[in-house]
């Protein structure tokens, strides 16, 4: 749907961690095979997954996971709160925000969180990462956390957001957190984050990015009939990558939710040999 090729790899990864000229590269060879594109299309407004259906022998979904998630607490809709998915988005497309003598929290602990902190740092920004577990716990990857500390990213660890303040023009000044302690481990094996009574405190802040991960776009379901769908939004496929839905595929952080760049490649050769060998009956 967007004007350029390169979905999360352009308007999810920084430049910096993969350079745009590497990316053009590698769609150019790949477009060099007689592959024709249709940029700036919209599936459900321009055409609908059943015309598509229709007209083609078979589909592959690679739509990746690109809706971002809330925090759920007061004044997320404040002006200055904004999704990393967004700010990376636009970045994606040469639109630079001006972060030059603000101060930017950063709200989440995994790789997005990092790419957004460290983004937010080379546009001009302090930039706070405020994480509801310890330095430990961290999701994001460990080299990814060092880079950021020896850029200067300040990590305000065992903090959580519970309320954002804003001005009169209902722009966003402050962040109130709550300190908060590990208590005994929760079904998932990491220790449970719990709130420390009276420690709230507030941060002045000009901009808070939220980067609490992705999840692949809810209006699938909806919008796709006879298409399965797990619990967390994302497309139930085989060994193959076939969907509940003859001759359609998918793959990628769709099927995955928020995954890597090599898993998605390597679902898409699986994929495409599925689909080959589907269409040669």
């Amino acid at each position: 749907k967007r004007q350029k090729l390169g979905g999360m790899m352009r308007y999810g990864i920084p430049s910096y961690r993969f350079p745009r000229e590497k990316l053009d590269a590698e769609i150019e060879s790949i477009l060099s095979l007689g592959i024709e594109v249709h940029t700036g299309v919209k599936v459900g407004n321009e055409i609908s997954f059943e015309e598509l259906k229709a007209n083609y022998d078979c589909l592959y979904i690679s739509i990746g996971a690109h809706t971002d998630k809330k925090v759920g607490i007061e004044g997320e809709d404040s002006i200055g709160v904004i999704s990393a998915v967004e700010m990376l988005g636009k970045i994606g497309d040469d639109e630079m925000p001006d972060f030059t003598g603000q101060n930017v929290v950063v709200v989440g602990g995994g790789n997005v969180a990092m790419d957004a902190a460290r983004c937010a740092k080379r546009l001009g920004a302090e930039v706070y990462v405020v994480y509801r577990r310890g330095m430990e716990e961290l999701p994001a990857r460990k080299e990814e956390v060092e880079h950021a500390e020896e850029e200067g990213i300040i990590f305000k660890t065992l903090n959580n957001p519970v309320e954002i303040l804003a001005d009169e023009n209902d722009n966003v000044n402050k962040i109130r957190c709550i300190k908060m302690e590990l208590g005994e481990p929760d079904a998932s094996g990491r220790r449970r984050p719990i709130e420390v009574p009276g420690s709230e405190f507030e941060l002045d802040v000009d901009c808070v990015i939220m980067a609490l991960g992705t999840s692949p776009n809810p209006l699938i379901k909806s919008t796709t009939k006879g298409l399965e769908i797990n619990k967390k939004g994302g497309i139930v496929v085989n060994e193959d990558g076939l969907t509940s839905r003859e001759h359609v595929y998918a793959g990628g952080d769709a099927v995955t939710g928020a995954a890597t760049v090599i898993l998605a490649m390597g679902a898409g050769k699986t994929a495409a040999k599925a689909i080959d060998e589907a269409l040669s009956k």
